[in-house]
């Protein structure tokens, strides 16, 4: 007889936290509507790993999608492996002078956000943060001037930002040092984030403006503190960043108009408050975080069985995908409160599909939920509760009659290993 995971926590339904979320939904950073790499134009997001076998597995979009979830990454992304030298100025303005010293500001953020990347990455991604202005850097105009709003394209306000931050940095500053730019704003400028967040992250645009002779093309910025007023903030605020520096390496935001309802807290580019979690396995192969034999292409027809380790502990297989056509598939991967992933209440075999059609913050990934209407199973008053207990349990069946898939999740063992049975007609 095999041995049976935990069972799943499984609360009354909180319609207080679900509002909560909701409130929440909205606190997240977005990808902007223009893109914008520091340093070489050429670079790319970390080279994933292939084999024969795999090809079949790499689908991707129509040009007209803006940030694609398809394999390789396209673009002209930051590097997402080896060693990332991330130029981060603190800065602020005449109407909204910095509070406390910049460098308070700074450790709101690091060495959190280092961690985080080398946890999500095995130890691939070496992410330095560089800071050769350790002061707060004064903007020439007032904040107001600039006409920053959610949601506001790279022209003409962040233009004239990026170009006022240039000028004032480069007497210091070889801009031809650095992968990509974090932008780190006094808190006070601009709005609380629960009212609008204005955090936003441009990428890839090799148009954008010139310093040093390469474009600032990558940059994140970060503005008012992602604090519900919970007391979570010293361990939780800096999950911002590392959510935007994801749009760096090219990865799309996974919430959409309603919220995080698509993905939950499976995945900092779905919702990147409350406690921490983790990158999908989708999206660490699309970095260059796992090798080609930990990757399982499941494109031929009959009955293959495959066995999946935790994806937050290093080594084993972690991902099972299954095409359905050039565009689109079915993932599988075995999530567990190990590494990035403390929330992880209901271990088990998450199932998502994969769309390279659909773009940034329309839904690109979709989570199955095992337990639909339960209300899930996290005690975190800011995590999407309903998708919390979605992976599947041993025993348990995901079918898709009309593409002729069935997922059985068969055993787990006494590593914490699951076994999958993958049936294709």
């Amino acid at each position: 007889m095999q041995p049976q995971p935990p069972r799943c926590r499984i609360p009354h339904r909180r319609a207080a936290a679900f509002a909560a979320v909701t409130l929440l939904t909205f606190a997240v950073s977005s990808a902007g509507t223009a893109h914008f790499t520091a340093g070489d134009t050429a670079a790319r997001a970390g080279a994933v790993a292939l084999t024969p076998a795999l090809v079949p597995c790499l689908i991707s979009g129509s040009s007209a999608v803006q940030m694609a979830e398809g394999i390789p990454t396209r673009g002209h992304y930051a590097r997402s492996t080896g060693t990332v030298h991330a130029l981060t100025l603190m800065i602020d303005f005449s109407d909204a002078p910095g509070e406390g010293t910049a460098m308070d500001r700074f450790h709101e953020f690091f060495p959190q956000t280092q961690e985080w990347f080398r946890t999500a990455s095995y130890g691939r991604l070496t992410y330095r943060p560089e800071t050769p202005i350790r002061d707060w850097l004064r903007m020439p105009k007032p904040f107001k001037d600039y006409g920053i709003e959610r949601g506001a394209p790279f022209d003409p306000g962040y233009r004239r930002l990026v170009q006022d931050i240039v000028a004032a940095a480069d007497p210091k500053v070889d801009f031809r040092q650095y992968d990509l730019l974090n932008v780190l704003m006094t808190p006070n400028a601009g709005p609380p984030a629960l009212e609008t967040v204005l955090s936003v992250t441009f990428a890839g645009n090799t148009a954008a403006p010139v310093a040093d002779g390469v474009p600032i093309a990558n940059a994140s910025f970060v503005y008012s503190r992602q604090d519900d007023g919970s007391g979570s903030y010293p361990h939780t605020g800096y999950r911002v960043l590392p959510h935007e520096n994801g749009h760096v390496f090219g990865l799309p935001d996974l919430y959409t108009q309603e919220g995080g309802g698509a993905v939950g807290h499976w995945d900092i580019m779905s919702e990147d408050w409350g406690a921490n979690n983790d990158l999908l396995g989708w999206h660490k192969w699309k970095l260059g975080w796992l090798d080609a034999d930990q990757v399982h292409c499941a494109s031929g027809r009959g009955v293959k069985e495959y066995t999946l380790t935790p994806l937050g502990r290093p080594g084993g297989p972690k991902l099972v995908f299954v095409p359905l056509d050039g565009r689109t598939g079915y993932a599988l991967e075995l999530r567990t409160r190990d590494g990035n992933d403390e929330e992880v209440c209901c271990p088990g075999i998450l199932i998502y599909k994969v769309d390279a059609g659909v773009d940034t913050g329309q839904g690109p990934i979709k989570v199955f939920d095992a337990h639909r209407d339960t209300g899930g199973c996290t005690n975190s008053p800011n995590v999407h509760a309903e998708l919390s207990d979605a992976p599947f349990a041993p025993g348990e069946t995901f079918k898709d009659p009309e593409a002729g898939i069935r997922i059985d999740v068969t055993a787990a063992d006494l590593e914490g290993n699951y076994r999958v049975r993958v049936t294709r007609q």
